[in-house]
């Protein structure tokens, strides 16, 4: 028997005497794979999953705590899932470029972790913008943000990226790696503890796969050269994973993005720029625009360089992206609430007609 306190199961509801206790190790299109007290198992949604990709975000993902109606002759079935600790999001977007989009989804990524690891590497894709935005996205999850800057044998002083990130997002704990060499790697134990769930997050070619396989002590992940001209890789990860590491903690592994779009984040921004948003109770207005009014906390902070101005454009700009997906989304969510009103009148006119 397996014992699931070991995946990071916090006693919640016991499932059915018929039914079985598992987690969700492994997504692939419609079959899940399961860790359960019997072992793994393959999985599929029992049909009371109603399946509204647009605006669903109950169905089950890689990390979930759920029930399962054990079927020994074939594909077992996903009862219930079980409430999350944490969920990690994005922004999916409909239509043809970003200025197009006609609707936003949310989709989840991962569940229950302890930490997220923002992973981007010390050659030309290191982007303090780009790291900002994971840090928004990971403080609305509900974990802890952890910076990863990998390949630190590349380069030959890693000490000025680790203080930019450092400056830019005061209180997160950031460390230099390297996986081909060791650099760094000892620090980490601190996170890899027996229990614990890590989520990994970061473009393609970032060196996410070196990482686990050396975490694993074992190659388990594909890896591909990335590109010279722009230090661009290909996706080695083509599905979210879990692993479990010899230390007993384990590593939700995710695809490369490409961007990551937000969804929901106003408390991960309040977070991310508490500095800022403490500002905001010093100006001299209460509707204070911080752009032209006298007695501005935050014209005056920039002015005498207590804020960086590429700081306060950065929270700019992530508080407007975040106001268009909420009304898109909102917008998406409506028009399918109207939808399921417009089905269930029809279905009862129907009715009441035969």
């Amino acid at each position: 028997m397996i014992d699931l306190l070991k995946y990071g199961y916090i006693e919640t509801e016991p499932p059915p005497d018929n039914q079985l206790l598992g987690r969700v190790t492994e997504l692939r299109r419609e079959f899940y794979t399961v860790i359960t007290q019997l072992g793994e198992v393959t999985a599929l949604l029992k049909g009371t999953f109603v399946y509204d990709a647009v605006v669903r975000t109950d169905l089950p993902c890689v990390g979930d705590f759920v029930h399962v109606q054990y079927n020994e002759s074939g594909a077992s079935q996903i009862t219930r899932v079980l409430p999350r600790r944490t969920m990690f999001s994005r922004a999916d977007f409909f239509g043809h470029g970003y200025a197009h989009v006609k609707a936003v989804r949310e989709q989840i990524l991962a569940a229950n972790f302890d930490y997220v690891f923002i992973i981007t590497s010390l050659n030309n894709d290191f982007n303090i913008s780009r790291i900002l935005r994971y840090l928004t996205q990971s403080w609305q999850s509900g974990g802890i943000p952890v910076v990863i800057l990998t390949k630190a044998d590349l380069v030959e002083d890693f000490d000025k990226q680790v203080s930019e990130v450092m400056q830019a997002a005061p209180g997160v704990a950031v460390h230099a790696v390297s996986a081909h060499t060791g650099i760094g790697l000892n620090e980490l134990d601190v996170y890899l503890q027996p229990c614990k769930t890590l989520i990994f997050l970061g473009m393609s070619g970032v060196g996410k796969s070196s990482l686990v396989n050396v975490l694993m002590e074992k190659e388990v992940m594909a890896v591909k050269d990335i590109r010279e001209d722009d230090s661009r890789g290909r996706h080695t990860t083509t599905h979210r994973q879990l692993f479990m590491l010899p230390s007993g903690a384990m590593i939700i592994d995710t695809p490369g993005m490409r961007e990551l779009g937000l969804i929901g984040t106003d408390d991960g921004i309040s977070t991310s720029f508490a500095d800022i948003e403490e500002l905001f109770s010093q100006c001299r207005f209460n509707n204070c625009s911080h752009q032209s009014e006298p007695g501005c906390a935050v014209k005056t902070a920039i002015d005498n360089g207590e804020l960086d101005i590429k700081r306060w454009d950065n929270y700019q700009k992530l508080k407007r992206e975040t106001l268009y997906v909420e009304n898109k989304h909102e917008a998406l969510r409506k028009k399918s609430e109207r939808n399921k009103n417009l089905a269930m009148w029809s279905r009862k006119r129907k009715n009441d007609i035969l």
